[in-house]
């Protein structure tokens, strides 16, 4: 089945379709970047909850990111694609999701690697990933960094400093204990809960504060 992004990209048309858009299309996009950070199942269960509610996406996944996949994780790279509605390359820069006249919701990069923080922080756009949320940035579009690194130092702070003062939300991977989380997954639901707060979108992945 032809689509509009045929150049090799990732069509998963098994989707409920029930996200509604606040950019004129029918449906809600949103750029889901995984980086070369511990915690790739951050990403992948974004994409799943993302795709349970009818959410199109867009995937960029670095080449260590997908070292990392198959260590920690049971996927394998191929398999996390096809999660997303459409995944690139990590130097794909003919991707819709590189020009800021291509309309989307907004960005998160789970988990975001201290490298990619820095290259986001100080305009650097190498790669379709850091491009991408750097568009976000000049489109005033919500950009959310799941950052996962500890201890940090000072550079990594002054990064972090850089990129909310340029309109980022920092997300550190940080799960809170008052919901009494008792499995992995509950700890990972938690972060994806609040990434997609941030995003606007209602979820029900962990129990609020009463």
């Amino acid at each position: 089945m032809k689509t509009r992004h045929e150049n090799g990209y990732n069509r998963n048309t098994n989707m409920e379709n029930n996200g509604r858009s606040i950019s004129g299309r029918d449906k809600m996009e949103i750029t889901v970047g995984i980086s070369g950070a511990s915690g790739v199942q951050y990403g992948i269960r974004l994409l799943e909850v993302l795709a349970e509610k009818g959410i199109k996406t867009h995937l960029v996944l670095t080449d260590a990111a997908s070292q990392i996949i198959e260590i920690e994780t049971d996927y394998t790279p191929e398999a996390v694609k096809k999660l997303a509605t459409w995944s690139y390359a990590q130097k794909e820069f003919s991707a819709p999701i590189a020009s800021g006249s291509y309309r989307i919701e907004g960005m998160v990069i789970a988990p975001c690697s201290m490298k990619t923080l820095a290259a986001i922080a100080n305009g650097v756009s190498d790669t379709l990933l850091t491009r991408a949320a750097d568009v976000c940035l000049k489109e005033e579009r919500k950009l959310i960094l799941m950052t996962r690194e500890t201890p940090l130092n000072l550079v990594h702070i002054e990064n972090m400093l850089k990129a909310k003062k340029a309109g980022a939300s920092i997300l550190p991977a940080c799960p809170g204990f008052y919901s009494r989380p008792r499995t992995l997954e509950d700890f990972i639901d938690i972060m994806v809960g609040r990434a997609l707060d941030l995003l606007g979108i209602e979820n029900e992945l962990y129990q609020r504060w009463k």
